[in-house]
């Protein structure tokens, strides 16, 4: 899926001094938070019918096949019996049992393979009005829970007809427990699930941490999934040009100020920023940004560093924010050690997106 259209569709404007990350210090009320449990902008018109399957690949047209079957089978009233919900999830009685059986389906495959693609095609096929479906990343409900708070978070989300997740990823034993204790919760009360990771449901976590409570937590994740084997090559790349080389600070400075809405920073300083704003706030910080440009992109320092960029790449991918960089290429960011470790899979995302963000930036140097 290609911004192109995003980067060509914006208008310079002559010594108009560009935006700034680094000055940003975005506050995002909960509410915010509940409201855009959305697919975001990049996400927003696609369809199973905008999914092309890689011929190649038969699990791809399955996966298609079992997601318009499974939200079909939402239609009806909510698992649970209820009626809607008011705000945060007041107004409604104890819901009776659901169903046995696993509630969700999991996409697993590779970066690339159009899982959110599909996750977000389920979230609009599904016949519930928006405000009975919620979307977001794994990150983003972790983050929805520490804004609203555990229990809070439940009656906000069980009324519910769909819960998708997008990039299920578990950074540590304590989200790991909390989010698997918020599912069963959801679950219980009728909601249907939907996920996408990198990894199957029984192998998170693999190659991170050794703990015995951790893995007990990861084998009861995935009893709620039915889980779909995404295979195939990242589209991103596919058939499409090598992504340009990185160009000059002078290149990347003039086409910032050439260009409306664009921003312009530092790279080692950024990277500095991102420490001091909660990755909750990421998309905040790129609020009606049309373009992000970077000088002096230098290899990541450390894997704290490393995964608050990942965050921030996923938020301008979801906006489809063309980035223009000078100094090191994207594939080069993050150290042989980060490439081989637990991580890996976040950061061969983060530079599979960001070549493609790259990719679309490049008119703004030539239209500068």
């Amino acid at each position: 899926m290609s911004s192109s259209s995003a980067a060509s569709g914006i208008s310079p404007i002559a010594d108009a001094a560009p935006l700034s990350l680094c000055a940003r210090e975005p506050y995002v009320p909960a509410d915010r938070l509940v409201a855009e449990m959305v697919p975001p902008p990049r996400f927003d018109s696609v369809r199973f019918a905008t999914y092309l399957p890689d011929p190649n690949q038969p699990s791809q047209t399955e996966a298609v096949g079992v997601l318009e079957t499974f939200a079909a089978g939402l239609g009806g009233a909510h698992a649970a019996g209820g009626a809607k919900r008011g705000f945060l999830g007041f107004g409604k009685g104890k819901a009776p049992k659901t169903p046995a059986g696993p509630r969700g389906v999991y996409l697993d495959g590779g970066y690339g393979v159009g899982k959110t693609h599909l996750l977000a095609s389920l979230w609009h096929a599904t016949p519930a009005e928006p405000a009975l479906k919620a979307f977001g990343t794994f990150v983003e409900l972790t983050n929805l829970v520490g804004a609203l708070g555990f229990q809070q978070t439940v009656r906000t989300l069980s009324g519910h007809r769909l819960l998708c997740i997008d990039e299920f990823e578990l950074d540590d034993p304590g989200d790991t427990v909390l989010v698997s204790t918020l599912l069963g919760k959801l679950v219980d009360a009728g909601v249907a699930l939907a996920a996408t990771s990198n990894t199957l449901p029984g192998k998170l976590g693999e190659g991170r941490f050794a703990s015995v409570d951790f893995l007990r937590e990861i084998q009861g994740l995935s009893a709620h999934f039915r889980s779909l084997r995404i295979d195939g090559d990242d589209y991103r790349h596919r058939g499409l040009p090598e992504a340009p080389k990185p160009f000059t600070d002078e290149q990347v400075t003039k086409a910032a100020y050439a260009t409306a809405g664009a921003s312009l920073d530092d790279f080692p300083h950024l990277l500095d920023h991102l420490a001091k704003v909660h990755p909750s706030r990421y998309g905040a910080l790129t609020d009606d940004l049309r373009a992000v440009c970077l000088t002096d992109v230098q290899p990541i320092p450390d894997q704290s560093t490393a995964l608050r960029l990942v965050v921030l790449a996923d938020r301008l991918y979801d906006r489809e924010v063309p980035v223009l960089a000078s100094g090191l290429p994207f594939d080069q960011l993050f150290s042989e050690e980060m490439l081989n470790g637990g991580y890996r899979k976040k950061y061969f995302r983060a530079i599979s997106r960001l070549t493609a963000l790259a990719r679309d930036a490049k008119d703004l140097v030539e239209t500068a």
